[in-house]
């Protein structure tokens, strides 16, 4: 039976007496803008912008830029840190070797799903984040039940809490793409990497026929 991410979160944030320090993964500013404001009223909000999955030094540094446009949009009073580890391609290669030909969703989506989330735990420990969490759970093309489940396993690993979620219910996704339009954000049309990339453009290719 399915588990409602979404329900979980909501009841975590109302057992909250005050306001914890929580990391987000973030996979890209327009993901991450409907997060960050639903979340902002009830934590301390710190965003990982790591990615070793993007196809190009030229994509993270645009990624980056649309990340702190949409921070410095949505902060208002609130102090909202940035942390940019460096851009290192083989940290995802070395991951999905052997998976290259898996089709988007599968085997090397998971192997970069777990890579991205682990750090992210790691992080959360090291820095004394009260939880951790992802932006990923946003996407309609990304299932919330696979992602929940590697974030508690790595709960587990790491002793680093992870606030569980489900970002596109509520209207989530909707809310980000609203956001992007608001503020004029990059909203590329392919997950990152260069398999994605491919795989996009051959989509686009077969609707222009």
């Amino acid at each position: 039976m399915k588990i409602n991410y979404n329900l979980e979160m909501e009841n975590t944030i109302k057992k909250l007496n005050y306001k914890p320090k929580l990391l987000i993964h973030s996979c890209c500013g327009p993901c991450s803008s409907a997060v960050i404001e639903r979340l902002m009223e009830n934590f301390q909000i710190n965003i990982l912008f790591y990615n070793p999955n993007l196809d190009s030094k030229m994509e993270w540094e645009r990624r980056i830029k649309e990340q702190r446009k949409i921070i410095d949009a949505l902060k208002k009073d609130e102090e909202i840190n940035l942390i940019v580890p460096d851009f290192i391609p083989e940290e995802f290669l070395s991951v999905i070797r052997g998976t290259e030909k898996a089709p988007e969703g599968g085997k090397r989506c998971m192997r970069c799903y777990y890579l991205r989330l682990l750090y992210t735990g790691l992080c959360a420990r090291d820095l004394g984040c009260d939880f951790w969490t992802t932006s990923l759970t946003i996407s309609p093309h990304k299932d919330s039940q696979i992602i929940n489940k590697m974030g508690l396993a790595i709960e587990k690993k790491t002793g680093a809490k992870f606030l569980m979620s489900d970002f596109k219910k509520k209207n989530g996704f909707k809310r980000s793409v609203e956001l992007s339009q608001k503020y004029n954000l990059y909203r590329q049309d392919y997950c990152g990497c260069k398999f994605s990339k491919i795989e996009a453009e051959n989509r686009n290719r077969s609707k222009s026929l």
